[in-house]
C-alpha cells in the first residue's frame, strides 16, 4: 500500500504552527513473506510521533470507556483478581481503562511515555510511570513495583517501533503465572473492510493471528486464547502467558482463528494485491461526493478529529474548502487544526450554529454513537456521511 506522503497523524497544528512549515513523511505499507508482518515503512521516529503534545485521549469516546470498563471486570472474574493482585496497563494513556481496575482495589500502574496523557492520568490519582516499555525499562519497573498479575498492553502492540524488545519486556513484568493481553485491529478486518485510512505512521504493524504467535513466542510468550472484538471495525483480544510457566490450557479459538486466517490465503502474496486498489476506489468515491456538494453549494463539515481523518483527507488531498471544519469534544484539539489538510477543529457547538448539510464521521467505526449525539442536527434535515469501506449517507 502507497498512500503517498502525509504528516503524523496526531500533530495537530496550532495557530502560531500554521505559518510555518510541517514535516511530511512518505507513507508505504510492506508485508514479509516470511512471518507476514504487515509493517509500515519506516521514516518517522517514534520521539516525533508520541511528543509531550500527543493529543489522542482515550476517555472521550463512551463507548470506549464502556468496552475498558467490561473489559477490567471480564478479567477480574475470569482469573480471580483482588486487592492482592497487581494490574500493569501499558499505554495507559489518560488513565481510563486503569481507573476501573484501581477502583476495584487492585494495585494499579500504568506505563504512558507522552506527558500529556500521562498528567491525565495522574490527575486520576493513577500511579504512571512516564516511560516506553522496553527490555531495561521493564526490569527497572519490576523492581521498583513488583511483578504484575495482569498486563494489558491494549491497542499499543501496533504502535511499537521495536516489537520483539517491546515483548521482551512484556514478559519481564509479568509473574511466572500472570497474563498478558493484546488488543489490536485484525488485518483480516483492514483488508476486506477497505479500512486503509487506519494505517498512518504511529501504527508500525498491521496485525494478523498468525503474526502475533510468531512474535510472542520468539519472546517467550504463549497465546492460550482469542476473541474477535467489534472495537476498531473489527480488533482481536490475544491472552497470552510465560511460555513454561503459565497455567492457562491452550483454548481452541486459537487454532480456529488461524485456519481461518490460513484459508483466507494471509500468507500468500496474492491476499495484499487488490489493496491498493481497493483503496483509491474509497478515496475516489469521497472526493466525488465532496466536490459534488460543493458544486451545488451544500455545506459539508466533519465530526471526529482522528487519526484515521487524517490519513484519508491526506491522501484524497481534501482542504478546507471541500471539509469547512472538524467538530471535537476533546480539548486538547480545540482551536487547533487538523495536520496536513489544515482544516480548523472546533467544539461541538458550532455544529448547531452552522447547521451544515452534511456531517461526514471520519472515525466511522464510532458512527453509531456520534449519529446518536447529532440527533437533533440529523432531525433539522442534516445528514450523516461517512467513506469506509463504502460511501454511506443516512
Amino acid at each position: 500500500m502507497d498512500l503517498g506522503s502525509a504528516p503524523p497523524s496526531n500533530a495537530y497544528l496550532t495557530p502560531e504552527m500554521l505559518s510555518a512549515p510541517e514535516k511530511w513523511f512518505p507513507l508505504r505499507v510492506l508485508v514479509c513473506e516470511s512471518c507476514w508482518l504487515v509493517q509500515t515503512e519506516d521514516f518517522a521516529q517514534a520521539d516525533e510521533l508520541f511528543d509531550a503534545e500527543y493529543a489522542y485521549f482515550s476517555g472521550f469516546s463512551a463507548s470506549w470507556v464502556k468496552h475498558c470498563g467490561d473489559y477490567v471486570d471480564m478479567m477480574i472474574r475470569r482469573f480471580a483478581l483482588d486487592d492482592s493482585s497487581h494490574f500493569v496497563e501499558v499505554a495507559a494513556n489518560d488513565g481510563t481503562l486503569l481507573k476501573f481496575a484501581a477502583d476495584a482495589g487492585i494495585k494499579a500502574t500504568g506505563i504512558e511515555p507522552t506527558a500529556s496523557t500521562a498528567q491525565a492520568a495522574r490527575d486520576k490519582g493513577l500511579t504512571i510511570v512516564e516511560r516506553f516499555l522496553g527490555s531495561d525499562s521493564a526490569v527497572d519497573i519490576c523492581e521498583e513495583f513488583g511483578p504484575a498479575d495482569v498486563v494489558a498492553a491494549n491497542n499499543v502492540l501496533a504502535h511499537v517501533p521495536d516489537i520483539n524488545a517491546f515483548v521482551a519486556g512484556v514478559r519481564t513484568l509479568l509473574r511466572d503465572t500472570g497474563v498478558a493481553t493484546f488488543e489490536f485491529p485484525h488485518l483480516v478486518n483492514l483488508v476486506a473492510d477497505k479500512q486503509f485510512d487506519t494505517i498512518y505512521h504511529e501504527h508500525f504493524s498491521y496485525l494478523s493471528l498468525t503474526s502475533v504467535v510468531k512474535i510472542l513466542a520468539s519472546g517467550g510468550l504463549q497465546v492460550f486464547d482469542v476473541e474477535k472484538l467489534p472495537t476498531h471495525g473489527g480488533s482481536l483480544r490475544v491472552f497470552a502467558q510465560r511460555e513454561k510457566t503459565g497455567p492457562n490450557e491452550v483454548a481452541d479459538t486459537v487454532a480456529a482463528v488461524l485456519a481461518d486466517e490460513d484459508a483466507r490465503g494471509l500468507q500468500t502474496p496474492a491476499y495484499y494485491e487488490a489493496f491498493q486498489r481497493s483503496a483509491e476506489d474509497v478515496k475516489n468515491a469521497a472526493l466525488r461526493f465532496l466536490i459534488d456538494a460543493s458544486d451545488r453549494g451544500d455545506l459539508v463539515v466533519a465530526y471526529g478529529a482522528a487519526a484515521k481523518g487524517n490519513t484519508l483527507l491526506n491522501f484524497a488531498g481534501v482542504r478546507p474548502d471541500l471539509i469547512r471544519f472538524v467538530a471535537d469534544l476533546n480539548p486538547a484539539k480545540q482551536g487547533k487544526a487538523m495536520p496536513g489538510s489544515r482544516i480548523p477543529i472546533v467544539g461541538p457547538e458550532v455544529l448547531e450554529e452552522a447547521a451544515p448539510n452534511y456531517v461526514v464521521i471520519l472515525p466511522w467505526n464510532l458512527r453509531t454513537e456520534v449519529s446518536n449525539q447529532l440527533a437533533e442536527l440529523r432531525s433539522a434535515g442534516t445528514k450523516i456521511v461517512t467513506f469506509v469501506p463504502a460511501l454511506e449517507v443516512s
